[in-house]
């Protein structure tokens, strides 16, 4: 039988996990855009009627929507999606011009842009800081304990004692690395360096697959070799090493985010694995049933997810507006209105219909289409 956390609970924890990282990216907005001398009219955390909010003595006016599902800063001057300077703009007094998002400098733009982005990965960055400055980092040694029967990795003639240095070309110092490659790679080719009685030797294998399914019956796919790992310990990290494993694990959770991306784009895995705001919030109600450890380390992947998707070059997201202010430093010239207003609204179509696909996976993750199809037959 499946756990269920309740609907409060996973209402709850999920406006914990989405609110905050809402904040924390727009914050990032927002600090850059005041340190670049930029007015800004409006923080929202959630769009549509405002339900609270007041205005600062900048002139700010910080509030919250009733659908908590986004948010954004609305800078001074910024009047349409592609941030063009309007008649509106040029009849303003040039004092407060000068104090609008279209006078700065495209640097400076790319700055205020990027920032929302790097703010979440700057968040994940010192969870994992405060965690391996408390705990340490799990290390275990790279070299098999036991090959399990009937497995790939004895198909492959893996042995007890093996120490595996490299898969696929990238190099390995701990049996977790092994397994972060490997999970996210069902039915894939690799090759394994591996270091036995002194030789190195180079082992093709085509890693397993299964079917996990947790206490919450969500079902996940993942690749497996059949390698058991040794005895591991949490090992103390200097202060510099835990800056530098904060940075490593966050690079890595981009580059398993990125692979899986093209996976699903290439056909290798099912684009059903896609989940939306809803599956967000059914999961992390189940995280805060686990613990608060679970949850935070939940929130911080999330963290990293919404720094990565920002960047996509996708119009109406971050990476979009960074793409046109990279072309615009080229040519020394934006592009023309039309062309950005022609790529924004494609961009919002885009968005609209990944939503609406999302939306529609989410609904039958919980089962909605089955009981459809139950009720209808």
């Amino acid at each position: 039988m499946t756990e269920t956390p309740g609907i409060i609970m996973t209402v709850l924890s999920f406006l914990l996990v989405i609110g905050p990282l809402i904040f924390i990216h727009e914050m990032g907005h927002y600090l850059a855009g005041r340190a670049c001398g930029v007015k800004a009219d409006v923080f929202s955390i959630g769009f549509g009627r405002e339900l609270f909010g007041w205005t600062d003595r900048r002139g700010t006016r910080w509030k919250v929507g009733w659908m908590p599902i986004g948010g954004y800063v609305k800078f001074a001057g910024d009047m349409n999606p592609a941030s063009t300077p309007t008649t509106e703009w040029l009849a303003l007094p040039a004092a407060e011009r000068a104090r609008t998002f279209q006078a700065k400098s495209v640097w400076q733009r790319f700055l205020i842009v990027l920032a929302g982005p790097a703010t979440n990965f700057l968040f994940a960055i010192l969870v994992f800081c405060a965690v391996f400055a408390t705990l340490g980092e799990p290390t275990t040694p790279p070299v098999i304990a036991g090959v399990q029967p009937g497995s790939p990795a004895a198909a492959a003639g893996l042995r007890a004692g093996d120490r595996i240095t490299s898969v696929s070309g990238r190099a390995i110092g701990r049996f977790e690395q092994i397994q972060d490659i490997v999970q996210i790679r069902p039915g894939e080719r690799m090759t394994l360096a591996v270091e036995r009685d002194g030789r190195t030797m180079s082992l093709p294998i085509v890693t397993g697959s299964q079917l996990l399914r947790d206490r919450f019956g969500n079902e996940m796919r993942i690749g497996r070799l059949g390698i058991l790992a040794g005895r591991g310990e949490m090992r103390k990290l200097g202060p510099t090493e835990v800056v530098g494993a904060s940075l490593r694990y966050t690079v890595n959770a981009v580059g398993m985010m990125i692979e899986t991306t093209a996976q699903i784009i290439r056909g290798q895995r099912a684009a059903s694995e896609m989940g939306g705001p809803l599956k967000i919030a059914q999961v992390s109600g189940q995280q805060a049933s686990m613990g608060w450890f679970e949850f935070i380390w939940f929130m911080t992947m999330i963290s990293i997810n919404l720094g990565f998707i920002n960047l996509l070059p996708v119009p109406l997201l971050d990476g979009g507006h960074l793409f046109f202010y990279a072309i615009e430093a080229v040519r020394r010239r934006p592009l023309e209105p039309r062309v950005q207003e022609w790529a924004f609204r494609s961009g919002l179509a885009m968005l609209l219909s990944l939503m609406l696909f999302v939306t529609f996976n989410d609904l039958g993750s919980f089962g909605l289409w089955r009981t459809l199809a139950g009720l209808i037959g």
